[in-house]
């Protein structure tokens, strides 16, 4: 094993996800995940724990060097499974559709399929509770817009439908795991599954309780800044924020239009498309948890079964959201292969090519970024990856691309954190407008400044 470390170590080093795993391991009252001035969860406790190498924590933090990786993961999991692809990893079958029955599909910001299979589970008595993200009931009191929560009936799972682009943890229900017998199922992103499954490795509670996982498809992990922001280019008061929904669904506009919807305590609402956002486009990196930049997965491989959006015609302009699934368990297999049977899902087979182009980007990031930003010298803890350093293959457009997206990632935290400590939003807009126009020529227009400058005029025009 690799020298041991601490949570200190991985946050100081940037690689801190902020997924809780570590908070729930401690077992003290003052130990606890909280926001730090980046709006980003981090671990905070006695300087004792926070400082203390720790081999429980070396081998279940998922950014941890010596931390098992994703396909020693998964080889232990799903040691039967009938096929394997170097970018979606081990699998029992994929397939790319929608929830048939009821009205999962409208409910949900894509096609319905993770609150199906997390109803289903419980339907057919194999579970008891699902932990999954809900909105809190008042967020200006308790301080956050979501949190995860364990639902035990049918109604309660389908408040956790939709996506959530906000910084979450799993302290509080993992600990409640540990506490309360029973079988559960955990909805996560990549990382969030990653660390359930290293604990559930280390814990024989846990690893006895936990019996399913499902996984979502993972761009990055946005900042609690990101909605403070939407407040500010809607111009309502960000204290005055009762919900938000970050993809508001419209069957009559393509799915990958994003619009954001602000409902605010008098129970008006506001809402705004993405694209007209100064930092509405995602692959630009605004707000993205620094570990992002070292992470390989994008179709949390370690899942039982997990979730993204098809981003690929003609299911990309289907209003009403289509996913694409894969599925690993041979209990999930078989669950999703019945209700295919039965008409219940409206699901077709695919490829493990077809899945990796509906997150091309996402792949693009994980993989040749990821190696070419494995090159570069940074200080602290050195991630330990599935691809190899790799400065020479990425095309110099690419690298540019890289590298920007890089800085407007770290550079938003700090402006964002300077024009919200002066109350002066136009200071962050206006920076923010620049930096997009300027990652919008370079990513899209091969660098044209026209385009850049067009891009600007657009964004500041804005009301």
């Amino acid at each position: 094993m690799n020298k041991l470390l601490s949570p200190r170590d991985i946050v100081r080093s940037g690689l801190c996800i902020g997924c809780g795993s570590c908070v729930a391991q401690a077992g003290s009252p003052d130990t606890e995940m909280t926001f730090d001035e980046y709006g980003q969860l981090k671990p905070q406790g006695r300087p004792e724990w926070f400082r203390s190498n720790s081999e429980s924590f070396t081998l279940t933090c998922p950014f941890s060097p010596a931390a098992q990786n994703e396909d020693q993961l998964a080889a232990e999991l799903f040691p039967a499974v009938e096929q394997s692809d170097v970018a979606v990893g081990r699998f029992e079958g994929a397939y790319v559709g929608h929830v048939g029955e009821e009205d999962f599909r409208m409910q949900g910001s894509s096609g319905g399929m993770v609150t199906w299979v997390a109803t289903e589970l419980m339907r057919k008595g194999l579970i008891d509770g699902v932990a999954h993200v809900v909105a809190t009931e008042d967020p200006q009191q308790d301080g956050r817009y979501f949190r995860y929560r364990i639902s035990r009936t049918e109604a309660e799972v389908r408040e956790g439908a939709k996506s959530r682009y906000y910084p979450i943890e799993l302290s509080e229900i993992l600990k409640t795991i540990h506490e309360v017998p029973g079988r559960y199922a955990v909805v996560g992103i990549p990382c969030f599954i990653k660390a359930v499954q290293l604990l559930r490795r280390q814990d024989p509670v846990i690893g006895e309780r936990i019996r399913f996982t499902l996984g979502l498809f993972c761009g990055h992990m946005k900042s609690a800044r990101f909605v403070e922001s939407f407040a500010w280019q809607m111009k309502v008061p960000v204290n005055q924020i009762q919900s938000v929904e970050y993809r508001q669904k419209d069957p009559n506009r393509p799915a990958n239009w994003y619009n954001a919807k602000l409902t605010l305590r008098d129970g008006s609402s506001v809402n705004r498309d993405w694209w007209h956002l100064a930092d509405g486009d995602w692959g630009a990196g605004f707000y993205m948890n620094s570990a992002c930049n070292f992470c390989d997965d994008v179709v949390a491989e370690t899942a039982d079964i997990s979730f993204g959006d098809a981003w690929v015609e003609p299911y990309s302009s289907d209003g009403r959201g289509t996913n694409v699934v894969v599925v690993r368990s041979p209990v999930v297999q078989s669950l999703v292969a019945g209700a295919i049977d039965e008409g219940r899902l409206n699901l077709d087979a695919v490829d493990a090519k077809f899945v990796e182009q509906t997150q091309a980007a996402g792949f693009r990031q994980r993989r040749e970024g990821l190696a070419y930003r494995l090159t570069w010298h940074r200080s602290g803890i050195q991630p330990r990856k599935r691809v190899a350093p790799d400065a020479k293959t990425p095309a110099r457009q690419r690298k540019l691309i890289y590298r920007m997206r890089y800085l407007i990632s770290a550079w938003s935290h700090r402006v964002f954190r300077f024009a919200r400590r002066l109350q002066k939003p136009q200071l962050y807009l206006r920076w923010a407008r620049m930096a997009a126009a300027a990652y919008h020529g370079l990513a899209y227009h091969q660098g044209n400044f026209g385009e850049m400058q067009k891009r600007f005029k657009e964004l500041n025009n804005q009301p």
